[in-house]
């Protein structure tokens, strides 16, 4: 990513992780028994495809960080299941 970000003037840190595990896994395969060259060659592609996930800042895109569940009124579970069902059925 840093190699992309930087050959291609995108900043790494805007650039997309799964993307680039994705174009890491699909171009692997292709690095098996080439020359020097031909790696390289093949290793260029693919940091253009990886320069080309490039994530814009979105504006006005901030999230509350704040829990969406409110806990539950209900005790904690301190006895076995068995025991509560018991208690339950009795009462």
């Amino acid at each position: 990513m840093y190699d992309a970000g930087n050959t291609f003037e995108r900043q790494p840190i805007r650039l997309s992780l799964q993307a680039t595990r994705q174009h890491l896994n699909n171009f692997s395969s292709q690095w098996d028994n080439k020359t020097q060259k031909q790696a390289q060659k093949i290793y260029q592609i693919m940091l253009e495809q990886v320069a080309d996930s490039y994530n814009k800042k979105r504006v006005g895109r901030v999230e509350p960080r704040v829990r969406k569940r409110r806990p539950k009124a209900y005790p904690l579970m301190q006895e076995p299941r068995s025991v509560l069902r018991a208690k339950m059925k009795s009462a």
